[in-house]
């Protein structure tokens, strides 16, 4: 039998854990195993391989056994499950993770390795940089997927990662269970990416290949659910990007709309820009308004569960949308807006409560109605975030 681990008589700890998540892999794991270890006695890195087999009735576990891994039967089914029950067992100092199917070769992983003993926190593989084999990525993964969306993460996060869902990556094991990763499908190779970036771990790229696996079955990936598994991640964790920025451009702009046809229609040519538009800017108005609340909000409760840093907007917003200044901002909006419904309501009834020219009417009753929708927003807004700022209790006192 391979022994489960090469460990030098000169460093009796384990420098590196290899995990290698599993389910059903009989066909390529003996393989994956071997080259392993190989790279483990070949360059005297005291290591361990790691198998985090999620259930494979197909004799993955006697491979594994025979191979000389260390087995971690993960019930939680999922990609990311298994690699964090893998990492949580794992006795290395630096863990490297990589798939079953021998579409990365464990081999060159030493590149990983000696930037992760200069002090870099985490390494990840580029296979765009280093290689693609024929066939061994889908046209729509290699050409729409991965670089859609490893370009949102970049922007997103201002990651320095050209290839976010590579495989095959290493890293400092305390720094990446300190993130308290809990994905437990194929997201969780961006939500390591995203948490380090948001706590600020060094993170650096080397390039790798991916040759086309070694299984006669389909691949557990998923395209389009896992896919859009990866991007509403992204999505969440960046409420910049999903809530106030769309939020404030809406906002600015809708209300440019109605301070420009409050006087009254606007003539460019062939075109005139009337009170449907008004309509439609007010809308555009209530929706950024709301927006900008979910993006405050979603931000400040980010801050208090540790998943970034409490920026600067938010601690802005906070010193000033206390409860009693929003209820009296909002309040004021409210009274403003039931004057102007007033003022509508005398103007229909001076003409006898009978038809008039809608334009008269509506530009009295859409600001009058937003500023109501909007004033109720602000002073509701404040409460909820009131609510979010008091600490949570020590202990939980219900059952």
């Amino acid at each position: 039998m391979v022994p489960v681990s090469f460990v030098p008589e000169s460093t009796p700890e384990i420098e590196l854990s290899i995990v290698i998540p599993c389910l059903n892999e009989a066909e390529t794991l003996a393989q994956v195993i071997d080259r392993a270890q190989r790279f483990l006695t070949a360059y005297a890195i005291a290591g361990e391989v790691i198998v985090a087999d999620n259930g494979s009735t197909d004799g993955s576990t006697a491979i594994a056994i025979g191979g000389g891994a260390r087995i971690v039967a993960v019930s939680e089914r999922g990609y990311g499950a298994a690699l964090r029950a893998g990492i949580a067992a794992a006795r290395g100092t630096f863990v490297a993770m990589g798939d079953a199917d021998c579409s990365y070769d464990f081999m060159s992983l030493m590149p990983f390795v000696e930037r992760l003993r200069d002090g870099v926190d985490m390494v990840i593989g580029n296979r765009f940089r280093g290689g693609i084999g024929k066939g061994a990525m889908p046209p729509l993964h290699r050409y729409l997927g991965n670089p859609i969306l490893s370009f949102a993460g970049r922007v997103l996060y201002a990651a320095p990662i050209g290839d976010f869902h590579c495989g095959l990556r290493a890293f400092r094991r305390t720094a990446i269970l300190d993130l308290g990763l809990s994905s437990g499908g194929m997201e969780y190779a961006s939500e390591m990416i995203v948490k380090a970036q948001l706590v600020g771990l060094s993170m650096e790229e080397v390039p790798t290949t991916l040759a086309k696996d070694g299984r006669s079955r389909p691949p557990h990936l998923r395209s389009w659910r896992d896919g859009w598994r990866h991007l509403k991640f992204l999505l969440i964790f960046s409420p910049r990007w999903l809530f106030i920025h769309p939020g404030s451009a809406m906002l600015v702009l809708g209300m440019a709309a109605i301070a420009a046809l409050l006087p009254g229609d606007i003539r460019a040519g062939g075109i005139t820009l009337s009170i449907h538009t008004m309509l439609f800017a007010a809308a555009a108005v209530l929706i950024g308004s709301q927006l900008l609340s979910f993006g405050i909000l979603a931000s400040h409760f980010g801050a208090r569960e540790r998943y970034w840093p409490e920026g600067r907007l938010v601690r802005r917003v906070k010193s000033w949308l206390s409860v009693d200044r929003a209820c009296l901002c909002g309040g004021v909006m409210l009274l403003a807006g039931f004057v102007g419904a007033l003022a509508a309501l005398f103007s229909w009834a001076d003409v006898g409560f009978s038809a008039m020219r809608p334009e008269t009417l509506m530009r009295l009753s859409i600001p009058s109605i937003l500023l109501m929708g909007v004033g109720l927003q602000l002073a509701l807004t404040s409460f909820l975030l009131e609510l979010l700022s008091h600490p949570a209790r020590a202990k939980e006192i219900y059952e």
